[in-house]
């Protein structure tokens, strides 16, 4: 079968080729935005990526076209299909119907820490030995790409709340029907599609009716509207997570919030030395042990298999140091992962100063709906610097200068990225740590602000 895939560079879209392509099929795509890591990726699996979506692709003849969830109507290739008649479909569907039919599929829902959770989950086990297939959000470091058909019966997902297509307004998550399903948090987001939190708890409420008596819903026993969505109907076995009587992290003398003791209830399994800290991370580390228990892998091999785990891709990664400064690349765009990411590097820094550099590019941050979080969410940082056009597909429909005046004069505003990258080496200093926070490309603002950093070193010798 030959696909041709709209917005193929996006973490879903492409790993959905790499799959499709591992299986044997003709994959080729488009989009806007060909950007690392994925474009990378897509390449080295052999897949052609064209630039644009000119309705001339229709020429390619594909038996099927895979619609991403980004491509709306106006786009000129979609208008085509449509007038054409050709046959298309959504990723999830695809996906479910191709790749997941007949196996264990764990899935891994949640505003926060699905790319990390899944990654630890696939890492789990692959160290058993299961050969799970995967398709993550992001690159786990430890496979090195963010898709993989698996020789094993156990698929782990990233299961995505936002829609499908401009077709399917349904979650993704719904089309996967997980024999065990993670929930590991619920937070407002995706202000584009969703009116409110309800409307989300909806949306989970629907994936919790799908999973099999048989299954099992691994559970964060602490947060409220998780609480709400099952109280709407339960039809699975059930294991918490960060409560006293379930999976919970035990506190040990030795170090620090890195190591913990993983206990159900009144039994320990062992102490886990994890690589990255936070309690987030305990928490993700602690979901993910649960999930592989119910795969039938015991938590001591899980804890083993987890003190090695080197995380993700853009998540805290250090992509390089010039001058003496440090440039990290994190994912982070919603309030709460904003803070958090900003706590992290905090913790893993100490008295450093840390310059945060956001983009506030997700179709939630540009409607504003959360940007009065935003201060706060930063506070922890020693300068801020915000990426805020007036026009083209960053605009915001907010003011930051206004927002972010509660940080007074440690917050900048510029609506070029020349610029931007100009102050910010501007006001670095050697032992500082620039955090680079966007859900995209940022216009490879990493690799520019190393190479300024260095060009000022060497203009100031």
């Amino acid at each position: 079968m030959h696909l041709h895939i709209l917005g193929t560079c996006g973490t879903f879209t492409g790993g959905v080729a790499q799959l499709a392509a591992a299986a044997g099929h003709r994959v080729t795509g488009c989009d806007a935005n060909v950007y690392p890591p994925m474009s990378d990726q897509l390449r080295a699996a052999g897949i052609e990526i064209i630039e644009g979506y000119d309705a001339a692709q229709t020429a390619l003849a594909p038996d099927m076209y895979v619609i991403g969830n980004t491509i709306t109507r106006g786009n000129p290739l979609l208008e085509a299909l449509l007038e054409a008649g050709a046959p298309m479909v959504s990723g999830p569907h695809w996906v479910a119907e191709h790749l997941l039919r007949g196996r264990w599929v764990l899935a891994v829902a949640g505003t926060h820490g699905k790319t990390t959770t899944s990654a630890m989950l696939a890492e789990i086990l692959d160290h058993a030995g299961l050969q799970p297939g995967f398709l993550i959000g992001g690159v786990p470091q430890d496979f090195g790409v963010s898709a993989r058909a698996g020789a094993g019966r156990h698929f782990v997902i990233e299961a995505d709340e936002y829609d499908s297509a401009f077709f399917d307004k349904r979650s993704k998550f719904v089309h996967y029907f997980p024999r065990t399903a993670v929930l590991n948090n619920l937070e407002f987001d995706h202000a584009d599609i969703f009116a409110d939190l309800a409307a989300i708890e909806t949306q989970f409420h629907h994936l919790v009716r799908c999973v099999a008596r048989n299954g099992r819903l691994i559970v964060n026993g602490a947060d409220a509207a998780l609480a709400r969505v099952l109280a709407r109907g339960c039809w699975t076995e059930r294991e918490d997570f960060g409560t006293v009587a379930g999976w919970r992290a035990a506190a040990v003398d030795e170090g620090g919030e890195h190591a913990f003791d993983v206990c159900r209830g009144e039994q320990c399994f062992g102490r886990l030395r994890l690589p990255l800290a936070g309690a987030h991370n305990r928490a993700n580390a602690l979901a993910a042990i649960a999930a592989a228990n119910h795969a039938g892998v015991a938590p001591a091999q899980a804890i083993e298999a987890l003190a090695g785990f080197e995380g993700v891709k853009r998540r805290l990664e250090l992509r390089g140091v010039a001058a003496a400064v440090a440039v990290y690349d994190d994912f982070a765009h919603h309030p709460t992962a904003i803070e958090t990411t900003v706590a992290g590097l905090r913790r893993r820094v100490g008295a450093g100063r840390i310059l945060a550099v956001l983009e506030p590019r997700s179709n939630t941050m540009k409607l504003g709906r959360m940007a009065a979080l935003l201060p706060d969410a930063l506070a922890a940082a020693d300068r801020v610097f915000v990426f805020g056009a007036h026009e083209g597909r960053h605009a915001l429909g907010w003011d930051p200068v206004q927002v972010l005046a509660p940080l007074s004069a440690r917050a900048q505003v510029h609506d070029d990225l020349d610029r931007l990258v100009a102050a910010v080496v501007a006001e670095a200093r050697p032992g500082d740590h620039v955090l680079v926070m966007s859900n995209g490309g940022f216009g490879g603002i990493h690799d520019r602000l190393l190479g300024a950093l260095a060009e000022h070193e060497r203009e100031a010798a």
